[in-house]
């Protein structure tokens, strides 16, 4: 019996025996990496260790938004024995229903709330129980809160960009994450291993802008007050430097601040500058002028019957805003007649208009590093019906944005010259490049540009934006007034976008600016409601760049007999001028009292003199000057008293400037 009591313990200890080396063969051999990995993922955790946002910087090294280190709650549930005691201790700071479903998670991890402000931090500590744990993130900030809020952007909770510059550069500006390896202990602690693997997180690189914060700020307090002394239900303003196309400062209205851009609706959100294309109404007149100077038909001089308030096409009658009879191209322009838009367009002739529209780069994106450009709306020329260019002369049947309108005046100011405008200047590195990006090329002539500009520079001086005016300064431009069109319904009869884009000084310009009011009421024309925001923002961006000024004392020139005009046909008044060109074919176009001939290359060299400015006032000085290709430099005010090139020096030696001193009888 002892012999079976042994054998049958030693058959139970084998079997015993055999059984624990199977169990251990089982877990140690066959399913040793099953229960690796599960060691692994109880024992291991990987960190991602996210480095902040590149900064972005404005044009004189202002921080715009940032990146700061904030705390991040978080919850492992396995670890909570009584989820009621841990919604007590923090219900009072986050919704009860939330944390209930995060600790009831089977997760490990589970984010309570994200990227705290430090006072709710430390509220949170106070009250944290055993499972609560925190994390350091890096959140973004923006110092200056709302300014540029649009051109900005933001970032949301992930530290991705959203909108504006932080959506578009978001591959640049991001950093690439890191990861690190920890291993926690028996009391759940996060143990360091140098054996353990660590990948080093790559920081994001810096963006330096041409807006300047300054010139931001007076352009969007400027922009807030016009909306409240206008009733505007929005508006916009940009300013570029003309010779670069770098933007100087870009705002719309109503803003947010990027800081909590979850606070105010998506409408505030929107860039208006480069997203909202609305009819320009008068200020596209520039346009059809340039348009019409190229061809050759318009003698700047010659009067146009603008046929006293209407003009019937095609069966259908377009209404002046005022009855004007025989008027200038130039009084056209300061006068802002639409029936003379029209019948300068009408001359221009269709395909010459569109080609001049699409030169200045409407229909088409300008090309700005921004996100969502719209590109406006410019019907193919196929597609025009028999009253298309009589609309669009005068700024209806198409779409434009700010930016698209800025940039064409800002060829005209900058001497003929179509600029991609920019807003990035460099990337990681602080450069000042302060270059054309990209020119898409010439708008049109020289010889056009410079009496655009003359005649720019008399909607200021004796037109519908007198409003506009800088004292001390020549400044050129135009107004607009557009009813605003209904889809399928025309024009709403008391709706309008009042608007004026303009540059200064006309002689070397250091900003051009668009000034868009939607809907103000009861005022609502541009120069009542628009013009003066210009005014008021390029005498203060002006100064602040130290622009020095054109002359001292008022900047509206004395009153004096307007230039003397004349009807087609009729002998110039003036000193007869010659004016020879080389057109695209090698053939010299002369023009003899405005009458034009064609000659043969052989035939003819440059003729002409510089004529005699001696008593005229400086509006007539500008305009004689404009007409035969000259720009002139003025100095002080009052009447011409002398002068340089004298008068009779041959044109072909004239290096394009003509400097006039002006003074009242009697003073030198």
């Amino acid at each position: 019996m002892k012999q079976f009591r042994l054998v049958m313990l030693s058959v139970l200890a084998g079997a015993w025996i055999c059984a624990i080396a199977l169990r251990l063969y089982d877990l140690q051999v066959r399913k040793h990496d099953h229960y690796l990995e599960r060691a692994t993922r109880q024992q291991q955790r990987v960190v991602m260790l996210y480095p902040p946002r590149g900064t972005i910087f404005d044009a004189r090294g202002r921080e715009l938004a940032v990146s700061v280190e904030v705390s991040s709650v978080a919850a492992d549930p396995s670890m909570i024995e009584d989820p009621t005691e841990t919604i007590r201790a923090l219900g009072g700071l986050v919704d009860p229903d939330h944390l209930k479903k995060v600790l009831a998670s089977d997760r490990e991890f589970a984010w309570i709330e994200r990227k705290l402000d430090l006072p709710r931090a430390n509220a949170y500590r106070e009250a944290a129980t055993k499972g609560i744990f925190f994390l350091q993130e890096s959140k973004r900030y923006y110092p200056l809160r709302s300014l540029a809020a649009q051109v900005l952007g933001y970032v949301g909770t992930d530290n991705g960009g959203l909108a504006g510059l932080e959506f578009l550069y978001d591959r640049v500006v991001t950093s690439e994450p890191g990861q690190r390896t920890v291993v926690r202990d028996a009391r759940l602690g996060t143990v360091l291993h140098p054996g353990l693997k660590k990948e080093k997180a790559k920081p994001g690189q810096n963006l330096y802008l041409t807006l300047d914060a300054a010139i931001q700020h007076l352009v969007e307090r400027e922009l807030a007050k016009a909306i409240a002394s206008s009733g505007a239900r929005k508006g916009m303003i940009v300013v570029l430097e003309p010779n670069t196309g770098a933007v100087l400062a870009m705002a719309s209205y109503p803003t947010f601040d990027p800081n909590d851009f979850g606070a105010a609706p998506p409408s505030h959100w929107r860039n208006q500058v480069v997203q909202d294309a609305y009819e320009p109404g008068s200020t596209f007149k520039m346009v059809t002028l340039a348009a019409a100077l190229e061809t050759g038909v318009v003698d700047p001089l010659e009067t146009i019957d603008c046929e006293m308030g209407g003009i019937r096409l095609a069966g259908v009658r377009i209404s002046d805003h005022h009855p004007f009879g025989e008027l200038t191209a130039r009084q056209i322009m300061a006068k802002s007649s639409n029936v003379g838009a029209i019948k300068l367009g009408l001359a221009a002739g269709r395909e010459q208009l569109f080609g001049t529209i699409r030169k200045f780069g409407f229909g088409q994106p300008t090309g700005i590093d921004l996100p969502s450009e719209s590109s406006g709306i410019l019907r193919p020329l196929e597609r025009w019906s028999p009253l298309s260019p009589a609309y669009i002369s005068f700024g209806q049947a198409l779409s434009v944005t700010a930016l698209q309108l800025t940039n064409a005046f800002g060829a005209i100011a900058n001497g003929g010259r179509l600029l991609e405008p920019y807003i990035v200047e460099s990337i990681g590195a602080e450069e000042r490049r302060r270059q054309p990006r990209k020119v898409a090329g010439l708008t049109i002539s020289p010889s056009s540009v410079r009496q655009v500009r003359s005649m720019l520079e008399s909607v200021v001086l004796e037109g519908t934006a007198k409003a506009a005016a800088v004292p001390g300064y020549r400044v050129a431009g135009k107004t607009g007034t557009a009813q605003k069109a209904i889809a399928g319904k025309g024009y709403a009869a008391n709706k309008f976008i009042a608007s004026f884009v303009g540059f200064a000084p006309v002689k070397n310009p250091a900003l051009v600016a668009a000034v868009v009011l939607d809907e103000p009421w009861p005022r609502y024309h541009g120069g009542e409601v628009a013009a003066p925001v210009f005014q008021a923002i390029a005498s203060q961006i002006l100064l602040y760049l130290g622009v020095r000024p054109d002359r001292e004392g008022d900047a509206l020139w004395p009153e004096s007999p307007a230039p003397q005009q004349r009807r087609r046909g009729t002998p110039a008044a003036s000193p007869a001028i010659r004016v020879a060109r080389l057109d695209s074919e090698g053939v010299r176009e002369t023009s003899v009292d405005g009458m034009s001939v064609d000659v043969s290359t052989s035939e003819v060299t440059p003729q002409g003199t510089v004529p005699d400015f001696a008593g005229l006032s400086a509006r007539q000085a500008v305009a004689l000057s404009a007409d035969i290709g000259l720009q002139v430099g003025l100095n002080g005010h009052g009447f011409v008293r002398r002068q340089s090139p004298a008068p009779g020096t041959p044109l072909e030696v004239v290096n394009d400037t003509v400097e006039v001193w002006l003074g009242h009888p009697g003073v030198m």
